[in-house]
């Protein structure tokens, strides 16, 4: 069809290996890369207000559709001016389609050839999302990437439906980009599906690469399959995803899986875990995970790490953290905010070290501080060796 000026440039500056350092401009900005995006629900980061949004200085967040589509209506959403306004967020916004959210928060009905069928929570009624109705959300709601719909199946499912969902996904992404009213404003990214089935996943990514989109997504992957698997479909997703697109992988979020497939030559990231793993305590620090509830910190007037510079490093200590850990908002928010940042810092980190040709030495070391017995994951280890990475012995 006719070539559309998309509002998305995407330029590689440094190479090691698959890994790269770009630099993604999108509507509201740059976005420097590897990048972590955070996920926002209900227009709010879970727990963190906008002002602390801002301090952490991402460039890009996440938006959930299906909250988002409920209250203000996507309608209302584009008279304000779309998510942007509503939230008084000035960089760029991602959102999914919808489907995954359904699927995880309402009572499923089906999966047709129209869409995804669910029941209403709140009086039994069906609702349908069709590829159609998402891109119609996403457009009101205006982020600088959206999500195609796709079918959506757990990553360990196999035989006659994984073969279904792929190929379905494949005319669901035809049906997006031609219900898609703003191209030239938002960026439509597909999907790559196909299970842990590498046949599939070249079905998939062939089809996708022949609609030539903005960018990619690798879908499927955020949890259930073993490691092993996850990293050999992130591997050959990344070998034959053209080099000039950016390269999302959905869902996650664990440091040591994100600078794995950092190595593999993924660009975006997103996971809840961050926020999640906040509410229990649960700090991440260089060495690994640091758990605030436990006693021993009720003395301890350090900061959670000291080498970070965010608001909560900088102002409070671990001894009045853990005395806020009994379930309280304000120290889950404390924590999240830490989280965050140290996602954030982590990511610089790896460019950086791209940049600076040394990013082999930096995944030893970030490896090493976290398995300081040096008794190193398997699946970390092959995958790293499949890219000329060996580890610290």
């Amino acid at each position: 069809g006719m070539e559309v000026e998309v509002p998305l440039k995407f330029v590689v500056h440094a190479t090691q290996g698959p890994s790269r350092a770009s630099t993604l401009t999108l509507p509201h900005g740059d976005v420097l890369t590897p990048v972590f995006m955070p996920v926002g629900t209900q227009g709010t980061i879970k727990g963190l207000t906008v002002e602390q949004l801002n301090e952490l200085g991402p460039q890009i967040i996440l938006g959930n559709t299906y909250h988002l589509g409920h209250r203000p209506g996507p309608d209302v959403m584009e008279e304000m001016g779309g998510l942007h306004t509503f939230m008084n967020w000035n960089k760029n916004l991602l959102t999914d389609s919808g489907g995954f959210q359904m699927v995880s928060l309402l009572k499923l009905a089906e999966i047709t050839e129209e869409g995804v069928k669910f029941e209403s929570p709140h009086d039994g009624s069906e609702l349908v999302l069709t590829p159609e109705k998402s891109m119609e959300i996403q457009n009101h709601i205006g982020a600088d990437i959206m999500m195609a719909l796709d079918d959506v199946v757990h990553s360990t499912t196999t035989g006659e439906r994984l073969e279904e969902a792929t190929h379905r996904t494949l005319r669901w992404i035809d049906r997006c980009i031609k219900a898609h009213k703003r191209p030239h404003e938002q960026n439509l990214f597909g999907i790559v599906q196909g299970g842990l089935n590498p046949r599939l996943r070249d079905i998939s990514l062939a089809g996708l690469i022949e609609r030539n989109l903005p960018g990619y997504a690798i879908g499927g992957l955020s949890g259930g399959e073993s490691k092993d698997e996850f990293w050999k479909i992130v591997f050959q997703c990344t070998q034959k995803l053209p080099a000039n697109k950016p390269r999302y992988l959905m869902g996650v979020g664990f440091p040591v899986d994100m600078v794995v497939c950092v190595a593999l030559g993924v660009d975006m990231f997103d996971c809840v875990y961050p926020t999640r793993t906040a509410r229990f305590g649960t700090a991440l620090v260089p060495t690994g995970l640091l758990s605030l509830k436990q006693n021993k910190f009720e003395n301890d007037f350090s900061p959670i790490d000291e080498t970070c510079t965010c608001g909560t490093c900088k102002n409070y200590t671990r001894a009045y953290l853990h005395s806020l850990c009994k379930g309280d908002e304000i120290g889950a928010q404390l924590v999240s905010v830490h989280n965050i940042a140290y996602q954030l810092g982590l990511m610089r980190a790896l460019r950086d070290n791209i940049i600076a040709g040394t990013f082999p030495e930096y995944v030893r070391s970030f490896m090493l501080l976290q398995f300081p017995t040096k008794e190193y994951p398997g699946w970390v280890v092959d995958a790293l060796k499949a890219v000329n990475i060996e580890l610290t012995y």
